[in-house]
């Protein structure tokens, strides 16, 4: 964890919210990247993947309506009503809500160079 998380508990209890959100929604692969340093955009990015639209909708809203409950809104989305990559901007945290094949393509892992984890690699590979 970055040292600004380390010390800002309001950034810690929402990286906490969101992961504990997605895992209780049965997401799949949940990273959260640390952008120190990397990035202005935000301090981390969370990425995680549903099997389908409908569960990438249900993440996405379910998500939100804890972070407006916390606080955090307006909470601005991308992307929910099509359901192939979802994006919410929970100010100091990203969130990116793939279906498998989406994440596979795009693999923000690599490009903060980071590897996808294993059944994205094996999907990838037709495995």
């Amino acid at each position: 964890m970055n040292s600004r998380a380390k010390r800002d508990p309001a950034l810690k209890s929402t990286l906490k919210l969101i992961e504990t959100s997605l895992d209780d929604d049965k997401a799949e692969n949940i990273v959260a990247i640390d952008l120190a340093g990397k990035s202005s955009i935000a301090d981390f990015m969370v990425i995680a993947t549903g099997r389908n639209q409908r569960q990438l909708s249900a993440m996405a809203g379910h998500l939100v309506k804890k972070l407006k409950d916390k606080g955090l809104g307006p909470v601005p989305i991308e992307g929910a009503e099509r359901g192939d990559w979802v994006l919410i901007d929970a100010g100091d945290v990203i969130v990116h809500l793939f279906r498998p094949e989406m994440r596979t393509h795009y693999n923000l892992e690599k490009m903060w160079d980071l590897t996808l984890p294993e059944p994205e690699r094996l999907a990838a590979m037709g495995g």
